[in-house]
């Protein structure tokens, strides 16, 4: 395999293509492409020329944004009187995700089924939960939200659709980094988010958070899904 190919097996499991990630954006990596069966995906500057990425049949997938806050920037007051719990149901939590992580990159990307795409993210979830990476927030007992993090990043928070749209996604993302600060006693945390959701983006940057230059996602299939 060449060296400008780096396989994904999170992401191929889920597919009936081997997926790939390119370790830089050159011809070459383009080039090394080519003729391999897959999924590939590339990250690269938004300010970059992106006339090889088209050349070689790239199409645009996603953009991520990098949130980032120091601990003495961060808006701690904005923190609901939320508390986690390690202990939880798994399926509450997968449940939760199903229903909340419908706008990815792969949900977007037409030449990925929306099933295989609600795979992935299911799969990753459940590796989380494998790895005790999520806290979950209860009302009366029930699952009503969960966050995931692991060290300095913020890995995905969502809440139950039955608290959405009531004004608690500030209050509940502040409590989650406050944990996250707390029982990891980083200085700063950082995570990533697509401009398409900009309702979480602006929470972010109501409580702190400040924006690094983020990175454009392009992807290509040789081959099929089908």
């Amino acid at each position: 395999m060449s060296e400008y190919l780096k396989p994904t097996p999170w992401d191929s499991r889920n597919f009936p293509l081997d997926t790939f990630q390119l370790t830089e954006y050159s011809e070459a990596a383009l080039q090394a492409a080519a003729d391999v069966e897959g999924h590939f995906t590339v990250k690269v500057d938004p300010l970059a020329d992106k006339a090889l990425l088209h050349k070689y049949g790239f199409y645009y997938a996603d953009t991520l944004m990098e949130p980032y806050c120091y601990r003495n920037k961060f808006l701690e007051e904005e923190a609901g009187d939320v508390t986690f719990h390690e202990n939880y149901d798994a399926a509450d939590i997968l449940t939760i995700a199903e229903e909340a992580f419908q706008g990815g990159r792969y949900h977007r990307d037409f030449h990925v089924p929306n099933e295989m795409a609600d795979l992935r993210y299911r799969n990753w979830v459940k590796d989380l939960i494998d790895q005790e990476l999520i806290l979950a927030y209860k009302q009366d007992g029930r699952v009503k939200g969960f966050f995931a993090y692991q060290e300095e990043n913020v890995l995905l928070l969502a809440m139950h659709k039955d608290i959405r749209g009531q004004g608690f996604a500030k209050p509940f993302t502040a409590a989650c980094v406050k944990e996250q600060f707390e029982r990891t006693g980083r200085e700063q945390l950082v995570t990533s988010i697509s401009p398409s959701n900009p309702a979480s983006l602006n929470v972010f940057i109501d409580l702190g958070f400040r924006l690094r230059a983020g990175k454009d996602i392009y992807h290509k299939v040789n081959g099929s899904f089908y």
